[in-house]
């Protein structure tokens, strides 16, 4: 799916910040994508974009309103449904990352409808895939991975194409998740993707491409999440990385919402080499990107420098102190003349 910007974020009247990640992370990533942002009274969560209404958005030139939160469910609240249809009267496509899907919505599709808009449920791709192949393909390509879900596999993509492109690589984010596609614009929420069409959903994403072009496709799960292990191998398999970022949230013992313990940063690296072997006899090791929120900025700092010692590749925190070491050991290992 391809979505059409700028975009006007819809907020709803969620109750606290974690309701509005999604837009939040549009925010941190996309800012000069974003007019603006329509809040319902009692909302607790804020974007810190320019307050708007419809018209003002469609006048700031807004071409899709983004349901930027997450609830319980991914249910659609009832009384939302009316600014949605005022969206979509107003010329405007809306998008949304709800399990719910718009369309389900009699009042909506209809809008829809009679206004000429598409709506877009990135939870649910209508792109037809095929079973992947596992063949070489020309262009080059860096997966994140992680020792967890949820540790950061996203923004560490994200700061990697940006440090990318600082240095002068041809660089682009591919997104495999719903904030990550209207981060994007494209994309495919891979976890919506029947599970023998997974790696054939990602070599859709990452096709054959110039030879130095790098496609930073954005991991999901883990290879060692109970819950989450498939779809992490089909995008692995898929994506057929050449280089590979091991994300890692340092001040977890279990894995989320199971009682697995959580893998060594090693166990996680051998295994994805191991597995990724299958597609692409060359992968790498490049980086390990360390989640340190929950550390003050010393305790950061001496732990990357640990983490780096041990396993002999650059290691940091990717949004508190960038990716240079990262880049610069993709440049030596690929770009060496």
């Amino acid at each position: 799916m391809e979505i059409a910007r700028p975009y006007l974020l819809f907020l709803g009247d969620v109750h606290d910040d974690l309701a509005a990640k999604t837009a939040y992370g549009i925010v941190d990533w996309r800012r000069d994508w974003c007019v603006g942002q329509l809040r319902l009274p009692g909302c607790n969560a804020d974007a810190e974009l320019p307050e708007t209404d419809i018209q003002g958005a469609v006048e700031a030139g807004a071409k899709t309103m983004i349901v930027g939160v997450v609830n319980p469910g991914g249910v659609l609240p009832d009384h939302w449904v009316e600014t949605i249809v005022a969206a979509l009267d107003a010329g405007m496509d809306v998008a949304s990352g709800l399990h719910m899907r718009l369309g389900e919505v009699e009042a909506i599709a209809e809008a829809a409808a009679r206004n000429g808009r598409q709506l877009f449920d990135v939870r649910h791709s209508s792109q037809r895939f095929a079973t992947g192949k596992g063949t070489k393909r020309q262009g080059l390509r860096l997966l994140t991975v992680g020792t967890d879900c949820s540790v950061g596999k996203k923004y560490a993509a994200l700061a990697l194409e940006k440090g990318m492109r600082g240095r002068g690589l041809n660089a682009d984010f591919r997104a495999t998740g719903q904030t990550g596609i209207f981060i994007s614009g494209r994309g495919v929420s891979v976890d919506a993707v029947v599970a023998d069409f997974i790696s054939g959903a990602a070599e859709w994403l990452t096709p054959a491409n110039e030879p130095d072009h790098w496609d930073v496709v954005e991991g999901q799960g883990s290879l060692f999440h109970p819950s989450f292990a498939g779809v992490s191998l089909g995008l692995l398999h898929g994506a057929q990385p050449d280089a590979f970022v091991v994300c890692h949230e340092p001040t977890r013992t279990q894995m989320r919402n199971v009682q697995h313990p959580i893998p060594m940063i090693r166990e996680v690296i051998d295994a994805t080499v191991y597995c990724g072997k299958l597609t692409n006899p060359a992968i790498i090791c490049v980086g390990i990107a360390v989640n340190t929120e929950k550390l003050d900025e010393a305790e950061a700092k001496a732990l990357c420098k640990e983490i780096a010692i041990e396993h002999g590749v650059p290691t940091t925190d990717p949004v508190r102190f960038g990716v240079e070491g990262i880049v610069e050991r993709m440049i030596r290992e690929f770009h060496a003349q």
